[in-house]
């Protein structure tokens, strides 16, 4: 039935690595037994709880069988119950005074052990409310959320903590369940889930090893790379052999098991700064490195420009400019924080901008009329203005605190296993999830009716910014549409510059003429002339999914993930025809003439339906004892 032997890998630790075998991986020999209930009549009650025959049970306990009695295995009927996940008759028998922390089996394991080693969470929510108590150890040491985190049941884990589990509980040798999540688990939940339930990623076993220790140990690249840049869990902390976090990975740098970014901070922490070494420590200053990030663009523009502007030759001019590019390159290089770089592209749009406006004002103005700098003036405080909401404003992000966090869960368990499918619940944010939203990896929250994340805006584009996001592509289409304008007339009007003159016939000739007018009026011309290209196509798509499909980018990439867009053809079930939904995502009423019914995105949830899937019968054929 059960293994209860301890791997040698975590004999240091004490604690058990194979534990009992799950149910599913063993194969009953028998042939399948028939539904009918007529067929259960010559089973004994340990059986019939296996299988699930509810009236056959009843029958026999009716007729005085003690619920309490234990079997020749010294394994209690609410055991069986609960690891066949048979919530009728657990419900029977808790009902008819069965204990629910009665101890048995080889592990000396409780029904909510069983039940929680095998995933159910419908067995362990029926356990918890008649007042099973998930703090006891079994034979291994182990309470039922180390368990929950030995085998990955994401779910368990988050209910336990929720009905007041510590997430620093330890074991008998004092492994929390974060250790044992990284140990055992590669992927990236239970780990994440841990630490956003406030587990201590520094605590520390009888061994002196924290989760980190036991992530290095087990090779576990995701669970590191959590607990370093998510976790913020101490790579200097020595276990009682004397090795930390730092001198493990510094001995595996270049294995392929490292990822890229953590094997950059090792090599950073690893530098020994010598308090004469003044460089080292100008180019590790973070306010240096955010200075150089944003003012990099600014400055790259400006001294493109100034080179094409010079009288050199022209192969000179293209060496200077890969000169510029290998400065920067290695600028990049040494000064540039990979924690920042969410910076560069928002710093990049800036400095265009500005440099725009520059032009505008000290060459384009004298020569085009007050009208049109004021209507350019005017454009550009809507532009601004919509930047700003959709850089800095609120972009639908669903929040929760952690009492609403931990109710959320509790209420999701009460529905059974598919409460907490990826498409209903958010691991890493602790939520429910409304329709239409998604986690971003990069600002790391869920976001109603999610977009896309944008870099040049530095900010995800969701349900409260995106009108912002669109009235923000206008009116930089509209920008770049009356700078173009203006370099027209600043080559038409300027007595030095005859680059439209009827004498220049021909494109080429035209566009010669341009570059020896001004070449910064055409440098910044140029820049404007592919901005409004890429910058209008955008729109144009931003629109057209608006307008006539109803679906976000997001939706429109992974249409075949929602279950909601395949059971209707691929098409969004959201849409409402072209006037309709464009109204509605402006929230326009024609002054009270149209009704709006836009939906509150931030609440409006879908719940999936339950699969009913057939259970796998355990029962004793289907064990044998180590």
């Amino acid at each position: 039935m059960y293994q209860n032997a301890c791997g040698a890998a975590a004999a240091s630790a004490g604690g058990c690595v194979e534990t009992e075998r799950e149910c599913h991986s063993l194969i009953s020999k028998e042939p399948m037994v028939p539904t009918t209930e007529h067929d259960y009549i010559g089973f004994d009650i340990v059986k019939a709880t296996q299988y699930g025959a509810f009236l056959r049970v009843k029958e026999l306990v009716d007729a005085g069988y003690n619920v309490n009695q234990r079997d020749s295995e010294n394994v209690t009927l609410l055991h069986w119950a609960a690891i066949n996940n048979r919530k009728d008759i657990m419900k029977f028998f808790i009902d008819k005074g069965a204990k629910v922390d009665a101890i048995g089996g080889e592990l000396q394991a409780t029904p909510l052990h069983w039940a929680t080693r095998q995933g159910h969470l419908e067995a362990t929510v029926i356990l918890m409310n008649a007042g099973a108590n998930p703090t006891l150890r079994d034979a291994e040491g182990c309470t039922c959320i180390h368990l929950a985190a030995q085998f990955g049941h994401t779910a368990l884990v988050a209910y336990f903590v929720a009905r007041g589990v510590s997430p620093d509980l330890v074991d008998r040798t004092g492994m929390t369940p974060l250790m044992w999540a990284v140990w055992k688990i590669s992927s990236l939940d239970p780990t994440r889930l841990l630490l956003t339930l406030g587990a201590s990623p520094n605590c520390t076993d009888l061994q002196g090893n924290t989760a980190l220790h036991w992530a290095i140990l087990a090779r576990n690249t995701t669970a590191i790379t959590t607990l370093i840049l998510q976790g913020q869990a101490n790579i200097n902390v020595p276990n009682n052999s004397g090795d930390t976090p730092l001198s493990m990975l510094q001995s595996q740098i270049g294995s392929i098991w490292v990822s890229p970014k953590v094997a950059d901070l090792i090599k950073e922490q690893s530098k020994i700064v010598s308090s004469r070494n003044c460089l080292y420590k100008f180019a590790r200053d973070k306010r240096i490195r955010w200075w150089v990030m944003v003012g990099t663009p600014f400055l790259a523009f400006y001294m493109a420009g100034a080179i094409i502007g010079t009288n050199l030759l022209m192969l000179i001019k293209i060496f200077l400019l890969v000169c510029l590019y290998i400065v920067i390159h290695y600028i990049g290089q040494v000064l540039y924080d990979d924690r920042l770089m969410a910076l560069l592209p928002l710093s990049i749009y800036l400095s265009t901008k500005m440099w725009m406006y520059f032009t505008w004002f000290i060459y384009i103005a004298p020569y085009t009329s007050i009208t049109m700098t004021v209507v350019f003036v005017s454009s550009s405080g809507m532009l601004w203005y919509c930047f700003l909401k959709s850089w800095l404003g609120d972009s639908g992000v669903v929040t929760s605190s952690q009492q609403l966090q931990f109710r959320t869960i509790l209420e999701l368990a009460e529905r059974g296993p598919g409460g907490f499918e990826p498409s209903n619940f958010c691991s890493a944010c602790l939520v429910r999830r409304p329709l239409r939203s998604k986690h971003c990896a990069a600002c790391n929250h869920c976001v109603a009716r999610f977009d896309h994340h944008c870099p040049w805006v530095a900010n995800c584009i969701g349900a409260k910014n995106h009108k912002y996001f669109i009235g923000f592509l206008a009116n930089l289409v509209l920008m770049c549409g009356q700078l173009l304008y203006g370099s027209i007339q600043y080559w038409q009007n300027d007595p030095t510059c005859k680059a439209l003159d009827e004498s220049n016939k021909g494109f080429w000739a035209t566009i010669i003429a341009i570059g020896q007018c001004d070449t910064w009026v055409a440098w910044v011309a140029l820049n404007a002339f592919f901005h409004s290209i890429w910058v209008f196509m955008l729109l144009i798509c931003q629109l057209y999914q608006i307008t006539f499909l109803g679906m976000t980018t997001n939706e429109r990439m992974n249409k075949g993930r929602y279950s909601h867009f395949v059971a209707n053809g691929g098409k969004s079930p959201f849409t409402k025809g072209p006037i309709r939904n464009l109204m509605e995502f402006f929230e326009c009423t024609c002054f009270g003439v149209f009704k709006s019914e836009s939906q509150d995105w931030m609440s409006n949830y879908d719940i999936d339906k339950n699969i009913e899937r057939e259970p796998l019968i355990c029962t004793k054929e289907t064990f044998q004892y180590v």
